[in-house]
């Protein structure tokens, strides 16, 4: 695929940005397609599902200039470009990255923390929120974990790591990568595609993240609006 060229699953906004360090904050969003991981509780598997999606009509090939024009077209700083996993189409992203902040827009990239970061794209993007895959993922840790990219990261000053935590027994696990490889900022947010799951799980974590000295995350969007896409 060309390096002017992204393949793009939707585009939304502006919203809040539910999650993570930015959470409550205007933003405009940029879901990219394509992910090499296949988390159960994914809640964007139309994003890479091949099995339950047909990829081609849930996504298109979008020049940046196209992407570019949509952003102008709104007064929003935030740009988030999500997934999937972004960093899959790393060269293209480095020139949308680079055009929006050239533009007086503050990007943050969603990533899961297996491919590591160029450094024209660490120059392009003000926050990377790198969301490592525990095991409640349902995947080996030899997918999900690749010490490299996370200490490139952990490295580059411009990240902060952001861990799903199905119940409070994660931590434990959360807590050894932290140690691993010098993770910092963390942020622990409960799984969940409903108002309900999010409190439960909002209530259950709270005093073990707390005890860490950790943040704690929502998922904002799924309270206001549930489990409904593009919000």
């Amino acid at each position: 695929m060309s390096a002017t060229v992204l393949r793009v699953a939707e585009t939304f906004g502006p919203t809040f940005q539910g999650e993570g360090p930015a959470s409550g904050q205007r933003a405009l969003f940029v879901r990219l397609s394509g992910c090499p991981l296949a988390c159960q509780w994914c809640d964007t598997p139309y994003t890479w599902d091949r099995s339950r999606f047909d990829l081609a009509a849930q996504s298109r090939q979008v020049e940046v200039a196209e992407l570019l024009g949509w952003v102008r077209g709104h007064a929003c700083e935030l740009v988030v470009l999500t997934g999937g996993e972004p960093l899959a189409q790393q060269s293209a992203l480095i020139e949308l990255a680079r055009s929006l902040t050239g533009d007086g827009r503050r990007v943050e990239v969603e990533t899961s923390g297996i491919i590591a970061p160029g450094g024209d794209l660490l120059a392009a993007v003000a926050r990377f929120v790198v969301s490592p895959k525990l095991a409640n993922s349902g995947l080996p840790e030899r997918r999900r974990i690749r010490p490299d990219a996370l200490r490139a990261f952990a490295a580059s000053g411009r990240a902060v790591f952001k861990f799903v935590a199905c119940d409070p027994r994660d931590l434990d696990e959360v807590g050894q990568l932290v140690e691993d490889y010098s993770l910092a900022p963390v942020w622990v947010m409960p799984e969940g595609t409903s108002e309900e799951q999010i409190g439960g799980g909002l209530r259950a974590l709270a005093g073990p993240v707390l005890a860490r000295g950790w943040h704690l995350s929502s998922r904002l969007h799924i309270v206001l609006w549930g489990d409904e896409r593009g919000r």
